[in-house]
């Protein structure tokens, strides 16, 4: 549900930002679009999310310019992150950190590292060995010491994303047949 609009303070940047990405599953939505998933039934694979609830949310973050929607000429359709998505990648990256903080005994479940030199990132996206901050095309996800993985098959999409890759690249699964 999203916050109602009539709220007290329409000026209140945080409450606008929330009917964006306030609602259940945007933001996985927007975290699996940085680890590269892009077609729409890699993203209800990879997150078991009800498909009306996916095809709302997805056509919501199209309109508010967090996504595009991308046509092939195959007739596939893919969402790629906007500008205005990539300008998330603070908030996802400090909400990540804080889950591992709290929720992660064991280490961080996932680690990112500058794919130039290899060094981790810290909480600011600062790279620990040439200390410039990264920007997201440039860097790696991998999985951490915390990472479990799932007893049951794994699927493309998991399987991409349990792999070390650059955030924003392109996960590509073979199209289901029509």
């Amino acid at each position: 549900m999203t916050l109602p609009k009539t709220y007290a303070d329409r000026n209140c940047p945080l409450a606008r930002t929330l009917e964006v990405v306030g609602e259940r599953w945007t933001l996985l939505i927007v975290r699996d679009a940085f680890y590269g998933v892009r077609r729409f039934g890699d993203f209800a694979t990879q997150l078991g999310i009800p498909r009306a609830v996916l095809t709302s949310r997805l056509k919501s973050l199209v309109q508010e310019g967090v996504l595009t929607r991308d046509d092939d000429s195959a007739g596939g359709v893919e969402y790629l992150l906007t500008a205005k998505g990539i300008a998330l990648w603070p908030v996802v990256h400090s909400l990540m950190n804080w889950g591992e903080a709290f929720y992660s005994p064991d280490g961080p479940r996932r680690v990112l590292r500058h794919d130039q030199d290899g060094g981790l990132l810290d909480a600011q996206g600062r790279c620990q060995e040439c200390g410039s901050v990264v920007p997201v095309p440039a860097i790696r996800v991998e999985t951490g010491p915390g990472f479990q993985p799932s007893d049951s098959v794994q699927d493309p999409v998991s399987t991409a994303i349990n792999t070390p890759r650059r955030l924003l690249e392109p996960i590509t699964t073979p199209r289901a047949s029509r």
